[in-house]
């Protein structure tokens, strides 16, 4: 157990307060434990000398120590900037750059400041974490604007420290165990899993290839937490009716690029509760399984109801999709009933679609609900091992492999579900206006 009771893998208190300041177009106040940084994101007309003339923008950093941040006074950067401030915030920079597709903003300079107003350690990776949060609000701010027309973000960023002390790897390191760190690392890295930037060093130490690896990991599981953390702060929370992670995985893939923030129902306070799927419709299933959960939670509420429908079978399994093959089946199950029924069944015969309902409850009684479905056929034996449900026997139309076999992201593109979900940002864009400064 560390000083302040925490496990080896355990962040300190994450806060992030939004709209901080008054004047900047973004602005964060991020506490991570003790360590207190404001980041603001200022919107310039005028993009860096070497873009000029070129249409393609710029996000460039500032960051400080106040003098009252630290247990000693700092002096201020007066007359020079030091080495560790100049290295900090090129690293702010790269680190937010890598994640913005500068040719949509135009002309423009995003001036992202991080201002320390108290050091407790890990100060470099507080200042990327919040100020990804104040470009978001930037962002925002310049689409509402009309200043830009595609939303530049092409993915989150985040920062944690790592480092071992007393011959343990731990995660977010405050000032002590910083300073008494053999090894001391700080990682950047996208949602995506991607790495912006290693730094790692050996305080009078060295460290082996198994050390750095569980470093690695323990820093990969504090930035997915961060990610978390900053979707809550930039994203208009939904709770998700489904208990089916599969699902909620691939809704969540598709609405953050809505910005919208899905929360499992469990963590969002909602007992475990059975609810009856026993409408004839999937629009039936899917309002009565996001009502009875609003009702719970009190919260606006999203629920899908999904299946496949075979026009051999008269549209079955239909709203009996999940449970085709008897109500304790999986999906092995469900497959091998579906094929057995269309054992002889020629290639032209086996069309077919993939039909999703999207319904969104608010607590005030509003209610949006979007159909979406793809159209193929079903192919004679299960191929490919990702998705779930029917998806290794599904051959959407024009393309020759299952879903099965297509990766998600490419899935998420053309899928029923996807579907859906882009009809239900149209209607939730023709109700509130505010939707659209997420989108």
């Amino acid at each position: 157990m560390r000083n302040d009771n925490r496990n080896k893998d355990q962040l300190r208190t994450v806060r992030i307060t939004n709209q901080y300041l008054m004047s900047p177009q973004g602005s964060v106040l991020i506490e991570m434990g003790n360590t207190k940084v404001i980041c603001t994101a200022s919107v310039e007309e005028t993009t860096a000398r070497h873009l000029k003339g070129t249409g393609q923008g710029w996000v460039t950093a500032e960051y400080g120590m106040l003098p009252g941040s630290t247990g000693t006074r700092k002096r201020r950067d007066v007359l020079k900037t030091d080495g560790r401030t100049v290295e900090i915030q090129r690293l702010i920079g790269r680190a937010l750059r890598s994640v913005v597709d500068l040719s949509l903003l135009g002309e423009r300079t995003i001036w992202i400041d991080c201002d320390v107003i108290q050091a407790d350690g890990g100060t470099r990776t507080a200042s990327i974490t919040g100020a990804y949060v104040a470009l978001v609000d930037a962002l925002k701010w310049m689409k509402n604007q009309g200043m830009i027309r595609e939303w530049p973000l092409k993915s989150a960023v985040s920062a944690i420290s790592v480092g071992i002390v007393e011959g343990e790897a731990r995660l977010d390191l405050a000032y002590e165990e910083d300073f008494a760190a053999t090894v001391d690392m700080n990682l950047v890295m996208t949602d995506r899993g991607e790495f912006v930037e290693i730094q790692g060093t050996g305080e009078e130490a060295t460290f082996t290839a198994a050390q750095l690896q569980e470093l690695l990991a323990l820093g990969e599981k504090g930035c997915r937490e961060l990610f978390r953390k900053q979707k809550e702060a930039t994203m208009t929370k939904i709770v998700a009716a489904s208990q089916n992670k599969h699902k909620i995985k691939e809704i969540e893939a598709i609405t953050s690029q809505f910005g919208m923030f899905i929360l499992p129902r469990d963590e969002a306070g909602v007992p475990d509760i059975d609810i009856e799927e026993d409408q004839d419709t999937f629009e039936g299933n899917s309002y009565k399984k996001a009502y009875e959960i609003m009702k719970q939670c009190g919260e606006i509420t999203i629920a899908d109801d999904s299946g496949l429908e075979v026009d051999f079978l008269d549209g079955a399994p239909g709203v009996f999709s999940a449970r085709f093959a008897g109500d304790a089946c999986d999906d092995e199950a469900n497959n091998r009933k579906l094929l057995d029924m269309l054992k002889e069944v020629p290639a032209e015969k086996r069309t077919g679609r993939f039909v999703s309902v999207i319904t969104m409850v608010f607590p005030d009684g509003r209610t949006l609900s979007a159909r979406g479905e793809v159209e193929g056929h079903i192919a004679f034996e299960k191929r490919g091992e990702n998705g779930f449900g029917y998806d290794p026997l599904f051959i959407p139309l024009g393309h020759d492999r299952t879903f099965g076999e297509f990766p998600q992201e490419e899935k998420n593109t053309i899928s029923h579900r996807a579907n859906a979900l882009i009809r239900l940002r149209e209607l939730l864009c023709q109700e509130n206006e505010q939707w659209i400064s997420s989108f």
